[in-house]
């Protein structure tokens, strides 16, 4: 398979800005709020704190890249490639609120609720991706489970604590 079409650049560096700024961001304003986390009985498979902004960096570099190929789309359905958009936009946003909830306020059971309301949008961004580019579908896909694992850490944190 060939590419057949440039990579334009300058969308792709406002792809990758927007989801790299939104996780970086997001660290910095939940940043030294994490001692009652710290604190908390955590459940097990939960992973050592270093590897979550690994993790969470080769994500937002996905969806960079994912939603650049949305937005640099040809494809005729243009309102689809909204949609698939608009939802890519709220689930960055629901995502951004999320440490802020788990981290900054320990409100666990409210972050679990909240987490759910991202996978929700995750699969829902991914299905209408997979209308219009399929490998930007498939670049969702570790986020997804990531979500999906992140999902149980934080459910069972709240039943713990």
């Amino acid at each position: 398979m060939t590419l057949t079409h440039n990579i334009d650049l300058k969308k792709l560096a406002i792809s990758l800005g927007l989801s790299l700024g939104v996780g970086g961001l997001s660290a910095i304003v939940s940043m030294g709020s994490q001692e009652s986390f710290e604190a908390a009985v955590k459940p097990p498979l939960t992973p050592p704190a270093f590897l979550f902004p690994i993790v969470w960096t080769i994500l937002f570099l996905l969806m960079g890249v994912s939603a650049y190929l949305i937005y640099n789309s040809n494809t005729e359905e243009k309102d689809i490639r909204s949609a698939a958009l608009y939802v890519y936009i709220a689930q960055l946003l629901v995502n951004f609120f999320w440490p802020v909830i788990f981290f900054n306020l320990a409100a666990y059971f409210s972050a679990s609720v909240w987490i759910i309301l991202l996978l929700i949008l995750i699969i829902v961004m991914i299905a209408l991706f997979s209308r219009i580019s399929k490998p930007a579908a498939y670049l969702q896909i570790p986020y997804l489970l990531w979500v999906s694992f992140a999902t149980y850490l934080t459910i069972a944190v709240a039943v713990l604590n």
